[in-house]
């Protein structure tokens, strides 16, 4: 017998991809979500939510809404976040809420009404700087990027001789390194629900989740993630933007493999009070990665705009180790990213977009967050 799970924030990108996944194998599913206009135009439920998904709109942050979709509840995964970087370093009381108010209103409301277990998402973003190692091979978890002082600085950080140093493979134990307010809350968010769960009698985990890409993702909003930006502005014939050199290496997770990595996390008896890198495994760079997408969607001539600055709370290379989750959760990333490209650039096809990217850089540039 299926049990009934609720999705915090399942109205998005993630959370209707893994709505789907815990339909199929047939449990219940319930979805609070806030319909955000920044994420859901006009508030609209978006197309593609499953129709046998039961849907309550509301505030993650409201004890009464919160309390009701509780009801009857077996596990629950918490998504419901403001996501961005550079918003979230201007947007500061606004994300702050949501995310870690949300997050405590939601406990709080646990505490009388325990379920099994519960699932947050966590971010990478948290480690700031990935591990690296120096010029003898030794890791180096501090990394710390200068300011750069006219064209001949590089971009990538150093050790203290001011050798370059390498990006290695991220493991969960690397030290936190918070450089925004969006990995503050992220890390808050996972720290609650690692200390408060048990406290209580549930079992809790954490998913560092790296890019996710896919069909789904909200293409007018600027601040989503990195595969979506490019593609809505290849969509409507403008050049990719890219902050610094372009060469920072990023991993990108197709959506489907998140959400098989979340109905792993909530069923596996190892998972309980673990953090877990989910990701693809392949880090490429950010220019290289806007060239393929640009191929996929038939604008192969549209070159990025390599812009030569920093936007604050950047990090320059964080990849993934994942070797934990495929030993624990027996997670694998099964999606090709050649073929993810594909599927994304046909879906794009198909959808109207608005190209918000300027307006967003306009805002962190106004307020000194691009240099």
């Amino acid at each position: 017998m299926g049990e009934r799970i609720l999705i915090t924030g399942g109205a998005g990108f993630i959370g209707r991809h893994l709505a789907h996944a815990l339909l199929r194998r047939g449990h219940s599913v319930r979805i609070l979500d806030s319909l955000i206009e920044q994420v859901h135009a006009g508030g609209r439920p978006p197309a593609g939510l499953d129709a046998e998904a039961e849907l309550c709109i509301g505030d993650v942050r409201d004890e009464a809404v919160v309390r009701s979709a509780l009801d009857g509840v077996d596990k629950v995964v918490h998504l419901a976040a403001e996501v961005g970087v550079g918003q979230s370093m201007y947007a500061v009381d606004r994300y702050v809420s949501v995310n870690d108010l949300g997050t405590a209103v939601l406990f709080q409301q646990l505490i009388d009404r325990p379920v099994q277990r519960v699932v947050i998402a966590s971010s990478m973003s948290i480690y700031g700087e990935g591990l690296y190692r120096d010029a003898d091979g030794v890791l180096v978890q501090d990394a710390v990027r200068l300011p750069r002082i006219g064209a001949a600085t590089g971009w990538d950080p150093v050790d203290r001789q001011g050798r370059p140093l390498r990006p290695a493979p991220t493991p969960e134990w690397k030290q936190p390194a918070l450089a925004s307010v969006y990995a503050i809350t992220k890390y808050t968010q996972e720290r609650l629900t690692l200390t408060l769960a048990p406290a209580y009698g549930m079992e809790g985990v954490a998913l560092r989740l790296w890019n996710a890409y896919g069909p789904g993702q909200a293409l007018s909003n600027p601040y989503t993630g990195v595969l979506a930006i490019f593609a809505s502005r290849l969509h409507n014939g403008q050049a990719p933007m890219i902050f610094e050199d372009g060469l920072q290496r990023r991993d990108f997770v197709h959506v489907e493999d998140v959400a098989q990595a979340f109905v792993l996390a909530l069923d596996h008896p190892r998972a309980a009070g673990g953090v877990f890198n989910i990701a693809s495994g392949e880090d490429r760079t950010v220019q290289a990665v806007a060239a393929m997408l640009a191929q996929a969607m038939g604008r192969p001539g549209i070159a990025p705009e390599i812009t030569g600055k920093a936007r604050a709370g950047d990090i320059r290379h964080c990849i993934p180790d994942i070797s934990l989750a495929q030993q624990v959760l027996g997670y694998t990333a099964r999606r090709d990213f050649t073929e993810g490209l594909a599927e994304l650039a046909e879906w794009v096809a198909r959808q109207q977009a608005e190209d918000r990217v300027q307006e967003a850089r306009r805002e962190l540039e106004a307020r000194g967050l691009v240099a």
